[in-house]
């Protein structure tokens, strides 16, 4: 019998952690994503079908939304990503599926994508020097498509100022960590 053993984006057995000065930077493979694409003329009959599930409408353009377990931004015309803790909600794709039914598109994503989460005072000092995002007027809900190290990502401001989560390709995890990791430096 097979003895696999789950690793993070960044290939450890546990969530790396840095902290420095006014800034921490932590791994979070703790979520579970799917994306959900709207069908062409069930656009009303998909939104109403994940509000039901979700419990909030799905977000609009540059923004993201959450209550309970749930939260999800938006990706793209008539597209979102859905988030949900990992631990009970493995199956988060199935979940989101058998809710939308024939009306959405959805696709498992939680290992095609990486998240870091990054928080102190010092957070934007160090978005200002990775991203041409105008994070210092973010506010809490915002949700921006972005490049960092010529990676396409999503940085969601989740408390104004303090608080953000860098989404990228898990396939560019490494890239990403080194990033934030030597502007952290530079800034603290």
């Amino acid at each position: 019998m097979h003895k696999l053993k789950a690793i993070t984006p960044l290939g450890g057995t546990e969530p790396r952690v840095d902290g420095f000065a006014g800034l921490v930077i932590s791994e979070r493979p703790d979520r579970a994503l799917a994306s959900v694409g709207a069908r062409q003329g069930s656009e009303d009959a998909a939104a109403q079908a994940a509000r039901d599930l979700l419990g909030f409408d799905l977000p609009a353009p540059a923004r993201w939304s959450a209550a309970g377990d749930y939260m999800a931004w938006w990706m793209g015309p008539d597209l979102w990503m859905v988030d949900a803790p990992h631990s009970s909600h493995e199956m988060l794709a199935s979940q989101v599926k058998a809710a939308v039914g024939d009306n959405a598109s959805v696709v498992e994503q939680t290992d095609g994508w990486c998240r870091f989460d990054v928080e102190g005072n010092r957070s934007l000092d160090l978005f200002e020097r990775l991203t041409n995002a105008n994070l210092r007027s973010a506010t809490e809900g915002t949700a921006l498509r972005t490049s960092i190290e010529h990676v396409g990502c999503f940085v969601l401001c989740l408390e104004a100022g303090k608080r953000f989560a860098v989404i990228g390709p898990r396939s560019s995890a490494a890239s990403l960590h080194h990033a934030l990791l030597a502007l952290a430096k530079s800034v603290t």
